[in-house]
């Protein structure tokens, strides 16, 4: 082994590698990275945060201001900023709301360390502090702000109020329309009895382009976009049978050569198949079924006798889509042609083809008074381009997700940088009271919480400083349910509103994101050394 240990590190690793170590050169440039993440997420803050236009390596443009969207297509390179990235996308999957929050202020807790790092503090005492300051916001602050809770997640009008500042940070002005569409679809598939769970994929969003937001509705069922392969287009309490496979008639397992010596052998070739075809159909229809659907292709010879007993026929190509349709319908999907046993048989109080925006689509909708739920609701949206039913469905799978989160926990503390701005007042009093290094590393915590407020005014077109001041002032006075007022701007009111009931956030959904931000931050803070890889391949194009 040539290992020149005079050479150092660069005789250890192969050819091509890059090494980064130091404040400057590792630490500094973390911070850097995720700086600048931060202050591309940070515009979109709130109902008047700004689209950011994206187009990613399909050249496919996404207009969003949804932030686990953006840091996903943006397709980050650098690990540090890689690390926010997985911050936002796990509080995504686990409450759907509050990514923004998690990004701005895991880059707002770095960039108050750089300041940290240059009046001499060691990474270690700043960490200290920030674990110091996260463990008293998550374990004693935070609960003590908690307004209010849902007491029953089923009331619709609660379930509202609790969803429409979630649904206004994305579709700001849309949330009249999008919240009780969300309510409505998530009450649907929640069991009357037990306690009360939404899950995400018990609602389906249908995207139908043509019309405005106020023709979307809601169905208690599935909606398939496409029509039907028969003439008959509706259906009334229907018994319904799934095929997995095509109806078709099986192709033999050895090829083989068939002589005809006559025109009579020619007439009746295909008698025989006809007839077991029309048995297979003729037992299906005697078994009740109204509706059929085939997860292939089906046959003309099959179609021609399925119209002949009366029945509907649709087909779907994709199996996931099948598999809804089954846990909508309750049924079981066959591989086998023939008649469905009892069990295995769906039912569905209507199936009807419907004409919306031009465009063919069957609905299979069931009994909005059922006890167990339907268990799967459709929300139908109508919007004018695809680049805006991208964005409202974004919107809608949040409110989903926060449904999620209420039913899970309903405690809920006050919103529109009401909760940050109270938090930042009583962690900076808190670092006061703590001896030792750690308190400028916990003073710079509790400004990092300032940027909720600040964003919000400034992204609203008000004066930041003066709202800022503003806050700052109630708050210390003891008024803990003073939030920015997003409409003050160009108006003579000061920028402040008590946020009261009406604008609440969900306490599950905040803690997540200061933990996982908190988290994020300190394992980019611990990072001294970056050593990386000479990528493998030829040249980038």
């Amino acid at each position: 082994m040539a290992y020149n240990a005079a050479g150092g590190l660069s005789t250890m690793l192969k050819d091509g590698h890059k090494h980064l170590e130091g404040v400057d050169d590792a630490t500094l440039r973390n911070i850097e990275a995720a700086k600048s993440l931060s202050s591309i997420i940070c515009s979109s803050l709130g109902p008047n945060g700004m689209n950011k236009l994206v187009i990613n390596h399909l050249e496919k443009i996404i207009v969003t201001s949804d932030c686990a969207c953006i840091v996903k297509e943006l397709e980050i390179e650098h690990p540090a900023a890689k690390m926010l990235q997985l911050a936002a996308e796990t509080q995504d999957k686990e409450c759907g709301d509050g990514t923004n929050l998690t990004v701005s202020f895991a880059g707002g807790l770095l960039s108050n360390t750089e300041d940290l790092l240059r009046m001499g503090l060691h990474t270690s005492e700043i960490i200290n502090g920030y674990k110091k300051a996260g463990d008293k916001l998550l374990n004693d602050i935070l609960p003590s702000l908690i307004s209010s809770q849902v007491k029953d997640p089923r009331d619709k009008a609660e379930l509202i109020r609790v969803l429409k500042p979630v649904v206004a940070a994305k579709q700001y002005g849309c949330e009249d329309v999008l919240a009780p569409l969300v309510a409505e679809a998530c009450l649907g598939t929640i069991s009357a009895t037990g306690k009360a769970a939404v899950y995400p994929d018990s609602v389906r969003v249908a995207k139908i382009l043509g019309g405005n937001i106020s023709q979307s509705h809601v169905v208690h069922g599935m909606v398939v976009m496409r029509g039907v392969e028969t003439s008959v287009l509706k259906a009334e309490d229907a018994k319904i049978t799934v095929f997995g496979c095509g109806i078709e008639a099986s192709a033999t397992e050895a090829k083989g050569t068939v002589l005809m010596e006559n025109a009579d052998d020619l007439k009746g070739y295909n008698k025989s198949e006809e007839t077991k075809m029309e048995e297979i159909i003729k037992s299906i229809a005697e078994s009740g079924t109204k509706v059929v659907v085939s997860g292939g292709s089906v046959s003309e010879m099959a179609l021609h006798f399925i119209e002949r007993y009366n029945m509907m026929c649709i087909k779907i190509n994709s199996k996931w889509e099948l598999r809804r349709l089954c846990s909508a319908t309750n049924s079981t999907a066959l591989v086998r042609l023939g008649p469905a046993t009892a069990d295995e048989m769906g039912f569905c109080d209507s199936v009807a083809v419907k004409e919306v925006g031009g465009r063919k689509i069957t609905v299979f909708s069931q009994n909005k008074s059922a006890k167990d739920g339907c268990r799967l609701s459709t929300i139908v949206l109508r919007a004018s381009t695809s680049s805006v039913l991208q964005d409202l469905e974004r919107a809608i799978d949040d409110g989903v997700h926060s449904c999620k989160t209420l039913c899970r926990d309903p405690r809920l503390v006050p919103g529109a940088g009401a909760t940050e701005m109270e938090l930042a007042i009583k962690i900076k009093e808190y670092g006061d009271t703590c001896p030792g290094l750690d308190q400028y590393a916990i003073r710079a915590f509790a400004k990092a919480l300032e940027f909720v407020p600040r964003t919000l005014a400034e992204n609203s077109g008000q004066d930041a400083s003066v709202v800022l001041a503003a806050l700052g002032a109630a708050h210390a006075n003891g008024n803990a349910n003073l939030g920015v007022d997003i409409t003050a701007a160009g108006t003579e009111r000061e920028g402040t509103i008590d946020v009261g009931e009406s604008l609440v956030d969900l306490f599950e959904t905040k803690s997540s994101a200061f933990r996982l931000s908190i988290d994020a931050a300190v394992t980019v803070l611990r990072v001294d050394q970056i050593i990386m890889s000479k990528q493998a391949g030829g040249p980038k194009m």
